[in-house]
């Protein structure tokens, strides 16, 4: 372990008091939507645009496959039947067949062009950040996350909760219970979180500050490298308040697998709470809660 390591988690032990405190600020009623199950092959229930182009887009290609596939299938049985060298004992002597060659040609090519004028869109919209109503830079290290609000004025490291811990114990469990989570958030929770207001833009810069790590939510449809020296953008809108899970997805080293990711999504007013419990000042002016028109009503 480098001594920078040892620093880092020295600063987070010391800082987690605190950060428990801040994790009442967010809310502990939040539902754990985005979070990997057991024998699961289905995709996360999408909670942004991005995810459900990219969900939409992986059941059309599913389809085609699947016809394909179909196809292919069909013409092998065909042939086994049709030209085995008991049913035509005599073999065929021509070459080629130009009907047959264009046909393998073409239609490959139309499949493919159809499925890139599907696909290249949802790929570009990642890239083509609309004006954001949040900036928040996500560093990656070996093996934690480092997350700013440039706006804010927030800045606050994040590492998994049980760090380094070989198998479930007593330690871990409390620790993940003062963070409010149970049993099945370990290696998947953190001490800190990402929190973004729910229904906003946020503008997501990614980058590293050691060797290439990977950003990933599923649930959100974002996964963008951190590369040194090198600043990645890319945008989320999440339209549900919950707990969602993600995990480094470029293998940096070994210890790899213990730099999760959680990002919390809360109501406007949750997030100036938030912010200001934080000794933030929140960049844009929130939209007034129920209870705030209510009693001005």
């Amino acid at each position: 372990m480098t001594n920078r390591l040892r620093s880092a988690i020295f600063l987070s032990l010391l800082s987690a008091p605190f950060a428990a405190r801040a994790q009442e600020a967010e809310g502990d009623a939040l539902p754990v939507i985005g979070t990997p199950v057991p024998n699961g092959i289905n995709f996360q229930p999408a909670a942004t645009e991005l995810a459900r182009d990219i969900h939409w887009l992986d059941g059309m290609l599913l389809v085609i496959i699947t016809a394909i596939v179909l196809f292919v299938l069909g013409l092998l049985v065909y042939a086994i039947v049709k030209f085995n060298a008991k049913a035509n004992p005599v073999p065929a002597t021509f070459t080629h067949n130009s009907r047959v060659e264009i046909a393998w040609t073409v239609i490959p090519i139309v499949i493919l062009i159809m499925i890139g004028s599907f696909s290249l869109p949802v790929l570009f919209k990642q890239l083509e950040i609309p004006e954001a109503d949040l900036t928040i830079k996500t560093t990656g290290y070996q093996w934690y996350w480092g997350y700013e609000y440039p706006d804010e004025g927030l800045a606050f490291d994040s590492y998994m909760l049980g760090l380094y811990k070989a198998e479930m114990d007593d330690e871990v469990r409390a620790e993940l219970a003062e963070y409010g989570y149970d049993e099945s958030a370990w290696k998947l929770a953190t001490d800190t979180a990402m929190v973004v207001p729910v229904n906003k833009v946020v503008r997501l810069q990614v980058t590293a500050g050691d060797v290439i790590h990977s950003w990933k939510i599923p649930a959100f449809g974002v996964h963008m490298d951190g590369i040194p020296g090198r600043l990645n953008e890319t945008w989320f809108k999440a339209e549900q308040e919950g707990i969602f899970f993600g995990q480094c997805s470029e293998l940096c080293g070994i210890n790899h697998a213990y730099m999760p990711i959680t990002v919390k999504v809360v109501s406007e007013e949750a997030y100036v709470q938030w912010v200001e419990s934080q000794g933030g000042t929140v960049a844009w002016t929130p939209k007034p809660s129920t209870t705030q028109l209510a009693a001005a009503d």
